[in-house]
């Protein structure tokens, strides 16, 4: 579904991404690990056009969307749920995934598995995201990204600063979605344990560059989570 081919991105003298290349394909979790500072969010800016790809290639779908810009990739079929969630905390709930239903006809619904995987988002429709706990408003994020249908979903650190047994929630909400073979799914991850849980494949970048990758079953006796930890 995602291809990217030797990406390379700087920031004025600074050589960020260096030369990655990786796929990741539907009915799959891709993990990508790493501390803070090695270039995980660069490569998810540069996925999701919201900086320039100094060289290299992303092709989506078969379509080369190197060029294009943030919207036209969601348009395409990419949900984006970012660090931080940036819900729209002066809105609804449901006026917050209603926003992810931008790029589809005015009559489309807020689809039904939404709240059959987050029912909390159905009791809670007509509060305003910012008065939701920071789990709730995870899992609002991860709503609103799902709704217009994506074929690829991108998620940057989903477990940040949010109590166990959402996480618990969330890791069901993921594997359910990558099982239905309907999309490939990009998991970004600091916490070891939530992303072997989840791993079809993995990758971990360490300055600009992929260290390690293989199969997730394999991460325990490839020593990812001490390379992780030095």
């Amino acid at each position: 579904m995602l291809k990217v081919d030797t990406l390379n991105q700087a920031y004025g003298g600074s050589h960020i991404l260096r030369g990655l290349s990786f796929e990741v394909k539907t009915g799959e979790v891709t993990t990508l690990l790493g501390r803070n500072g090695v270039g995980k969010t660069t490569l998810l800016k540069s996925l999701m056009g919201l900086v320039k790809t100094k060289s290299g290639s992303i092709t989506f779908d078969g379509k080369d969307i190197t060029h294009l810009p943030p919207h036209e990739r969601v348009k395409a079929g990419i949900g984006f749920v970012p660090q931080g969630r940036e819900i729209f905390p002066r809105l609804t709930v449901e006026e917050n995934l209603l926003m992810g239903l931008a790029t589809k006809p005015g009559s489309t619904p807020i689809p039904q598995r939404i709240f059959d995987m987050f029912p909390v988002l159905k009791q809670m429709m007509h509060r305003r995201g910012g008065d939701l706990s920071g789990g709730q408003q995870q899992q609002l994020a991860i709503g609103r990204a799902l709704a217009m249908g994506p074929k690829l979903l991108i998620l940057d650190e989903p477990t940040e600063g949010i109590q166990p047994s959402i996480i618990k929630d969330i890791e069901r909400a993921i594997r359910m979605l990558a099982e239905t073979g309907e999309m490939a799914i990009l998991l970004v991850e600091q916490y070891y344990d939530f992303a072997e849980s989840l791993a079809d494949q993995y990758l971990l970048m360490e300055r600009g560059e992929f260290i390690m990758r293989g199969r997730g079953e394999t991460m325990p006796q490839d020593g990812v989570r001490e390379a992780l930890a030095v």
